[in-house]
């Protein structure tokens, strides 16, 4: 039918903007021929290769609730249980185990495309290396992914998580570093509350537990993660818990990281989260689907939603300009390896450096904020320390 109509426009995927993660609404799918991809299953689990192949649509959520129930589980798993392969693998994706593994699309080992000829291409480090290398991060401008094989890892019971509240920014970055280059450390995560205060949390995989140590931090009736690091934070107290593998890869899904207390200012009282915790999080693309014209303007210019990925050396630097240029609390920091691959995003250098992505979303907080001009402040200094967006 794109042929019969003399193929006058671009394509792209008929997905609606609303169902995506992103906040960003693209317009470019009225004006451009609309292609219904509706690829969402796990087409097969290779143990022998330890090799998952799946089409683009297949959620976190969906892929680790499969992979877990027969012993499995992928090395990268992002944290909200609603991103898609397509999306981590054509934008980016990480989590805590990133600094071992990198980021999502270093776990991806084949991705299958069609073309804008419609001719069907595999391509892996061998075999059309040169594309499949210019996927990440090409956004779909390159193909239509129909098919991805991922890495996997056999998977344990639990994660023991040790949480280690640290004050002065100096010694959050010293420490934090630290323990992003401990190979032994299977998970490395931080969490900055202000200037001076941070808890920085290192995981292992483990089968075995004590039981009374054990924290099921995915029900319903608990308290938001984050929510939950900082007692420790206020406590001045370090601590150990056991946390089930599938509560600690989707740790921050019911609190959207700490977004839901915009939207829910009362969603981490304990009576609202016992008699109506089961009904959160919303769906983000109910949300967008939702929210009036108005009020997506108004989020546009008094919100941050940022990711900003700077070589670890310069973190101090990055959150002292995010102190002033935003004051958004709490920042997320989780490092990751940047291996020197082909592609687009690759170390300055010709070796492999540990990297950290920063975090910011929230209300900023300081009173010069502008949106356009706050956010490209931003993005100028990430551009000087050598850094991604």
């Amino acid at each position: 039918a794109y042929k019969a109509e003399g193929q006058k426009t671009y394509m792209c995927t008929g997905r609606p903007g609303w169902l995506t993660m992103s906040l960003r609404i693209g317009k470019y799918k009225k004006t451009l021929k609309n292609i219904t991809i509706n690829l969402m299953d796990i087409l097969d689990v290779d143990t022998e290769r330890q090799v998952v192949r799946v089409e683009p649509l297949v959620s976190m959520g969906q892929l680790t609730a499969h992979l877990n129930s027969i012993g499995w589980t992928i090395p990268v798993v992002p944290e909200l249980d609603d991103l898609t392969v397509g999306g981590l693998l054509m934008g980016t994706g990480i989590e805590s185990s990133s600094h071992i593994y990198g980021l999502f699309q270093h776990i991806c080992v084949a991705c299958e495309l069609v073309l804008a000829d419609g001719s069907h291409v595999r391509c892996t480090p061998e075999e059309n290396s040169d594309l499949f290398y210019a996927v990440p991060w090409s956004c779909g401008t390159l193909g239509f992914l129909v098919a991805a094989e991922i890495k996997m890892i056999p998977s344990k019971n639990y994660v023991k998580l040790h949480y280690e509240p640290v004050r002065g920014l100096k010694t959050i970055c010293k420490r934090f570093a630290e323990e992003s280059e401990k190979k032994e450390n299977h998970f490395v995560e931080g969490i900055v509350y202000s200037l001076e205060e941070a808890v920085i949390m290192t995981g292992v995989l483990t089968n075995e537990a004590e039981q009374e140590k054990v924290n099921r931090i995915g029900m319903y009736y608990k308290p938001w993660f984050f929510k939950h690091v900082e007692n420790y934070l206020k406590a001045n107290t370090t601590g150990t818990e056991y946390i089930p593998a599938r509560d600690y890869y989707h740790r921050h899904t019911r609190g959207i990281f700490w977004e839901l207390q915009d939207i829910i200012p009362f969603g981490n009282h304990p009576i609202f989260r016992c008699l109506f915790g089961w009904m959160v999080p919303p769906k983000i693309s109910l949300l967008k689907l939702t929210q009036g014209e108005t009020m997506r303007k108004l989020y546009e210019q008094h919100h941050v939603i940022q990711d900003m990925m700077i070589p670890m050396k310069s973190l101090e630097q990055c959150i002292q300009t995010f102190h002033s240029v935003i004051k958004v609390y709490p920042l997320w920091l989780c490092p990751f390896i940047l291996p020197h691959n082909p592609g687009m995003v690759h170390p300055k250098g010709d070796e492999e450096e540990l990297y950290v992505d920063v975090g910011a979303y929230g209300m900023p907080q300081t009173k010069h904020f502008e949106a356009m001009a706050s956010t490209r402040q931003l993005e100028k200094f990430v551009r000087n320390v050598h850094g991604f967006q």
